[in-house]
């Protein structure tokens, strides 16, 4: 089963705060689904993110 985070938990695993969380995904800048006015973020999606991320460098 695939697992989805909300805004706060993806803020702690990045060690961001949670408004740069969703100041990201309304920019696209991070995978993000939006069900509502609730953002989600599929864990596996995060962490390819992140991969991509270190890649670039």
């Amino acid at each position: 089963m695939e697992e989805y985070l909300t805004a706060k938990q993806v803020a702690e695993y990045l060690q961001v705060k949670p408004l740069t969380i969703y100041q990201w995904a309304r920019e696209e800048k991070i995978p993000a689904i939006k069900i509502g006015r609730i953002w989600r973020f599929k864990k596996e999606a995060i962490d390819a993110f992140l991969e991509q991320q270190l890649r670039n460098k």
